[in-house]
């Protein structure tokens, strides 16, 4: 257990586990929590016997975006030093899941949204539920997305069936990810978690090759037209705007 308890990290047979424990707010997060995340995968990488893991969450939504009070808060002045450092301890949790240095996968069950969007985009795999509702929802809150939103969404379904999701608003199900590339399996909600563990057993049956493979197929594949990091910082002005414009 990790600081306040609402992230989890237990380690079984080489399988970092580390699971959003926050279901009052259905995983939103917030500046704190997103700490709790960074300081956990750092553990994580801190432990040259696991080789893999899996990041899951409790309750009926995998994460629900940022966590409302931060984002109204933040949009009241998005400009001021506290707001601008919260926004970026929530970029910055989803960003550290995808440097993680062991192989990553994400078990989807109940709604992501938003912020719980790129959670599961940053790991290298995606197990989702069948009744899962995946919906970036940005532009639904008045909100520019954010936190290099269209590079890891695109890189992984391209740029027709981004555009459907990110501008205008499409939400998609388990079976629809995994016709789009967004998934590899779609399973019934009860399958997800064991299949996720399952798969990441077999990397980290050799942590310290899956750290180096892992390393290399992300060099090699992620083929974005604009790297992630860069993505993040020229989204960030637009979305600074609409929070603010927001609250007006």
């Amino acid at each position: 257990m990790a600081g306040s308890g609402e992230v989890l990290l237990e380690v079984d047979g080489g399988v970092a586990i580390v699971t959003l424990n926050a279901p009052d707010r259905r995983n939103a997060l917030t500046p704190a929590m997103a700490d709790e995340l960074i300081a956990t995968f750092d553990e994580v990488d801190a432990k040259p016997g696991v080789g893999a893991l899996v990041i899951r969450a409790v309750g009926k939504s995998f994460c629900a975006g940022g966590d409302i009070a931060t984002l109204t808060s933040a949009g009241k002045d998005p400009a001021a030093p506290e707001a601008y450092e919260g926004m970026g301890k929530i970029y910055d949790s989803f960003y550290r899941l995808g440097q993680v240095r062991v192989p990553t996968v994400a078990a989807v069950r109940g709604s992501a949204v938003g912020a719980g969007m790129n959670m599961l985009l940053a790991a290298d795999l995606r197990i989702v539920a069948k009744n899962a509702r995946l919906l970036c929802g940005f532009l639904k809150r008045g909100m520019h997305p954010g936190g290099g939103h269209f590079v890891i969404l695109s890189r992984l379904i391209g740029r027709e069936a981004a555009a459907a999701m990110a501008v205008f608003g499409e939400e998609i199900n388990g079976d629809k990810a995994v016709d789009l590339g967004l998934a590899w399996e779609s399973l019934d909600d009860a399958a997800v978690e064991d299949r996720a563990l399952e798969l990441a057993q077999r990397a980290a049956a050799d942590p310290e090759l899956a750290r180096v493979a892992v390393g290399n197929f992300r060099n090699e594949v992620v083929n974005g037209a604009v790297a992630w990091d860069v993505a993040m910082q020229s989204e960030r002005p637009a979305q600074m705007w609409s929070m603010r414009r927001s609250t007006k």
